[in-house]
């Protein structure tokens, strides 16, 4: 017996699977002409992260209370979009000396997926799930889909909400279904790609570049750098070695011999060598000072100031 009940009217296209219209005759055009239609589509980018600053800035404050507390952020994604949530969160930890499993990147397939594709692993609903389901009321869940249709992020949003997370989807469609999913949806409205659903152009740099400023003013609220300078890095060779150096003769007005000889007696750790050159006391207790302020270099060294100013 035929249903009475109408067809369903199927989603509207993602503007990432749209053809776009200015770059139809792409390949009649020289090298020179292909890199400037790309170029010119490019510029969209800057734009569409600038409309959401004002809903990232919002996640990096709930992110960096909930980290606080002790949660974790976690970024959920297929494709490029998770292979950017996985670069990303890798880099905080010899950027900013991040502790291991404070922020997490998941693309689905694992760890295969990085360098090959994983059949089908995005359309496993199931994976996300029981990824997203580890998450506790603390952690925030950011899926990131450029069509924000995948089934993996669906499901890893569902079940981090279903935990207690704060989940986010940061998209390319205004009309992402899984923003439903989400308690905020981050769209980055770039629209059609220049090669049509190569979501590895103008798609995944906004992404990149949205991640880069949450990241990183995530580390600055949770005082991982101190003014503009990069304090929590890790000198894990000589190139890094050498920039603490420079970074603690410029910041605390010392000759080359008297920042060697500071970091010397701080166990070559820079934050401890700033808080001990702006404050006189010994590097055990600027030590102490870091840990009572959850490693802000400026926080401790306003709490000598207190004590020595009641």
């Amino acid at each position: 017996m035929a249903s009475s009940q109408p067809p369903l009217s199927p989603r509207p296209l993602s503007p990432t699977e749209q053809r776009n219209p200015r770059s139809a005759g792409l390949d009649d055009l020289d090298t020179l002409g292909v890199l400037r239609v790309m170029n010119e589509e490019d510029q969209a980018v800057l734009t569409a992260v600038a409309d959401a600053l004002p809903q990232l800035a919002e996640l990096v404050d709930i992110a960096a209370d909930r980290m606080r507390r002790g949660g974790r952020v976690h970024y959920f994604g297929a494709g490029t979009s998770g292979r950017l949530g996985v670069l990303d969160a890798s880099e905080l930890l010899p950027t900013f000396n991040l502790e291991p499993g404070r922020v997490v990147g998941h693309i689905a397939g694992g760890q295969a997926a990085l360098v090959n594709a994983v059949e089908n692993a995005e359309d496993s609903d199931a994976d996300g799930r029981r990824i997203g389901g580890e998450l506790g009321p603390d952690d925030v869940a950011i899926g990131i889909a450029a069509s924000g249709s995948t089934p993996y992020v669906r499901g890893a949003l569902e079940a981090a909400d279903e935990a207690g997370a704060h989940t986010v989807l940061i998209s390319n469609n205004p009309d992402a279904p899984v923003a439903e999913a989400a308690a905020d949806h981050i769209l980055l409205d770039t629209g059609p790609e220049v090669i049509t659903g190569s979501t590895r152009l103008k798609a995944g740099t906004a992404q990149k570049l949205t991640l880069n400023g949450f990241s990183t003013a995530l580390m600055i609220a949770l005082g991982r750098t101190w003014r503009n300078l990069m304090v929590s890095v890790v000198a894990t060779n000589s190139k890094l070695r050498e920039r603490t150096v420079r970074i603690l003769c410029e910041a605390a007005d010392l000759s080359e011999t008297e920042a060697r000889e500071l970091l010397e007696r701080c166990d070559g750790d820079l934050k401890t060598a700033l808080v001990v050159s702006f404050t006189f006391v010994t590097p055990v207790a600027a030590v102490g000072h870091l840990e009572d302020n959850d490693g802000s270099v400026r926080a401790a060294i306003a709490a000598v100031s207190r004590r020595e100013n009641p």
